[in-house]
């Protein structure tokens, strides 16, 4: 069976302890997996910081190519990483395929943008006393960037936060979770193939509350980014003090969908929203789950999501045909069965799925769920969506805002004004008109409000919150010379 260390320092170093890695869907060990003490987590941010101090002088064309040999590599083994995806996250080899895809685009965006890195001539003399002084800013890379990352993208959010570090200049301590660390200790290898220096990437697997504290009050920590549940997020806020914070955190991405469609149209609106649903079991961040549907449509677009959400075939991650598969760990199946079991007490309708195998929940829509109800209001990260119908699209509005987060909305209307309106009052770092809220390119802006998080990912926006502003001014005609 593998057995797995860490990598700290462009080596792999023996771990404190190692615990089984589970498959989720078929229960068999996959590895060994090495995990760090806060120890060797604190020796891995001052190797990463020791890197730092030559690493920050590598010009911006010799970073770019470390990258750009890191998208090659990837394109290559792209199978390969795709089926650890599907092993270790349970994610159907579709989706990790589409992932893998997307990882590549990732680093490629962040090679470009590391040759693209650039400051600004300051008017020195529109202000009284600047008259004589020549000044210009210049970005400067922070030092370590610890990087936390979660289970259901393990290549393309882990891309999301080291792709920009490196491209910045940074250094970076990355911490996988806990069920997906063997894609994190792949990353380091591709790195390594890539000529990237040691000690510039180092990769601890670990237990999360154990090695919080240390990658986030460590004095050489810089910059701290995390992916995952706004209860953790917070309690990074809290420790980091006042280094500077990136966080995606939770939501409960609403869809509006206005009257009007004819019925081809509600036709691939309702396949859109199965698929921004119920991709990955619903456990993505912009997962669709709450619908706000126009009362004059409502009747067959339910009709048609329903249809949809049967036809998704439950199966075993590596089989190509397969759409559902086990939730990542019992946790998850106790929640959302307590969920589901509390709205149905309340009053809600189940018009499919709401039935467990083990660990797979059956593709589940719901009506006349309580506004309160947890999956209502909460992040349901399941396959789970609820519909209810409004008869303005004010209502839509209005109800779509009703949630403590607020990171992706969709709106689907033939209206430029109720779009634009739609534009103007929703709630969320991303308003995207005729599109679910599930989508996302990656060279986006992408980020929350409310309880979703602050900070942007994307590369560009990511690297910007990875450096700092330096200005330099000279004053000149101090000392003329003589002639």
């Amino acid at each position: 069976m593998q057995q797995t260390n860490l990598w700290i320092g462009g080596r792999w170093v023996e771990p404190a302890r190692r615990v089984p890695l589970l498959n989720p869907h078929t229960g068999e060990t996959l590895a060994e997996v090495g995990y760090a003490s806060v120890e060797q987590a604190g020796r891995a941010v001052e190797t990463a910081a020791q890197a730092f101090r030559s690493f920050q002088s590598v010009p911006a064309h010799e970073r770019a190519d470390i990258l750009y040999r890191v998208v090659e590599i990837l394109r290559r083994r792209q199978e390969e990483a795709a089926r650890i995806i599907a092993q270790e996250a349970a994610k159907p080899i579709t989706a990790a395929r589409g992932e893998m895809a997307r990882t590549v685009q990732t680093y490629l965006f962040a090679a470009e943008a590391a040759r693209a890195i650039h400051g600004e001539s300051i008017p020195m003399d529109a202000a009284p006393r600047g008259e004589r002084h020549t000044a210009y800013t210049k970005r400067v890379p922070l030092g370590v960037v610890s990087a936390i990352t979660p289970f259901n993208f393990p290549f393309n959010l882990v891309a999301h936060k080291v792709g920009p570090a490196i491209a910045a200049g940074n250094t970076v301590v990355l911490k996988p979770a806990e069920q997906t660390p063997l894609s994190a200790l792949f990353i380091a290898e591709v790195f390594r193939e890539a000529g990237l220096p040691d000690g510039v990437l180092n990769v601890i697997p670990g237990d999360g509350q154990e090695l919080s504290e240390v990658l986030t009050t460590h004095p050489e920590v810089k910059f701290v980014t995390f992916t995952g549940s706004p209860r953790v997020g917070k309690l990074i806020r809290q420790q980091a003090g006042l280094r500077r914070v990136t966080l995606e955190l939770g939501s409960n991405s609403p869809l509006l969908v206005d009257g009007g469609f004819t019925a081809e149209e509600l036709d691939r609106i309702a396949q859109e929203t199965v698929v921004g649903a119920f991709s990955y079991n619903g456990q993505v961040c912009i997962s669709v789950q709450r619908v706000f549907v126009h009362e004059s449509v409502f009747e067959p677009f339910l009709t048609r999501v329903v249809e949809g959400a049967k036809r998704l075939r439950i199966g075993n991650p590596l089989e190509e045909s397969t759409d559902i598969t086990a939730l990542i760990n019992e946790a998850a199946v106790r929640r959302l069965q307590s969920w589901l079991d509390h709205a149905v007490r309340r009053g809600a309708r189940v018009h499919c799925g709401g039935q467990f195998h083990g660990a797979v929940m059956e593709p589940t829509v719901l009506t006349e769920v309580p506004a309160d109800a947890e999956l209502s209001c909460e992040e349901a990260f399941g396959p789970v969506v609820v519909l209810r119908p409004v008869a303005t699209w004010e209502e839509a509005v209005h109800l779509a805002n009703a949630s403590k987060f607020g990171l992706n909305a969709g709106v689907f209307t033939k209206d430029i004004e109720r779009a634009m309106y739609a534009a103007d009052r929703l709630e969320s770092g991303g308003v995207l008109i005729n599109q679910v809220p599930t989508f996302r390119v990656d060279q986006m802006p992408y980020g929350g409000v409310k309880e979703s998080g602050s900070g942007r990912e994307g590369v560009r926006y990511a690297m910007e919150d990875m450096m700092d502003i330096k200005l330099v001014a000279i004053r000149h005609g101090v000392f003329p010379k003589s002639l």
